[in-house]
């Protein structure tokens, strides 16, 4: 099995849950199509990770694993801090406010095989030809609730380093993130970064697709 992520989260949970993979991170363009709404982009993002992973790094039949995680509020998505000023941005954002968190997590198979480029010209190796091999996709939705966060916290709190590496200015499961959230409907480690009770279902008891 692969796990197409490089996240120390995803890594511990995958193997807090006794699967035993190998880690390959895809490199895949994340921008946001035009319009598109913030559960389609996240479910996209995560079936076109683990679509690459399996065309490129994948042995046959090899199960690979990928997910992508975003933060949303009234529509916007909230991705990865630029700097500081950005995190504070998000953080005043959120603050005493419920957005939420949504991961996509795709499961494929190592038979998928690059498209080839059609007479009219080169397209995207992931996209056109349906692949071969097996793809199985979902999205988790967690709710979260913050507390009002003074300016004073804020500070501190961006200060700490730790939201700098994280979507929405924060990690629920860090030293000062878990101090900001008063509540959560929802899979608490969907808004780790996988929620890994929902994908044991999808892989099955003997590990293998529907």
């Amino acid at each position: 099995m692969i796990l197409a992520s490089q996240s120390p989260r995803r890594i511990e949970l995958m193997r807090e849950a006794g699967y035993t993979c190998a880690v390959k991170p895809a490199d895949i363009d994340e921008t946001p199509h035009p319009g598109e709404h913030p559960l389609a982009l996240v479910e996209r993002l995560a079936r076109s990770k683990a679509q690459a992973v399996a065309s490129e790094m994948a042995a046959p039949g090899e199960l690979v694993i990928a997910a992508d995680t975003i933060v949303t509020i009234d529509g916007e998505i909230l991705g990865k801090p630029r700097d500081t000023e950005d995190a504070k941005r998000m953080l005043r954002l959120l603050s005493g406010r419920t957005h939420q968190v949504a991961t996509g997590v795709c499961i494929a198979t190592g038979e998928l095989r690059k498209t080839e480029p059609s007479a009219s010209g080169p397209q995207d190796a992931h996209e056109g030809t349906p692949p071969a091999g097996k793809i199985d996709s979902f999205v988790a939705v967690t709710d979260v609730s913050f507390y009002p966060l003074s300016e004073a916290h804020i500070e501190a709190y961006v200060a700490s380093g730790e939201p700098m590496d994280k979507a929405g200015a924060y990690g629920i499961q860090g030293a000062g993130g878990r101090m900001l959230v008063r509540g959560i409907r929802g899979d608490y480690y969907n808004v780790v970064g996988l929620p890994i009770a929902e994908l044991a279902r999808h892989l099955g008891p003997r590990i293998t697709l529907p």
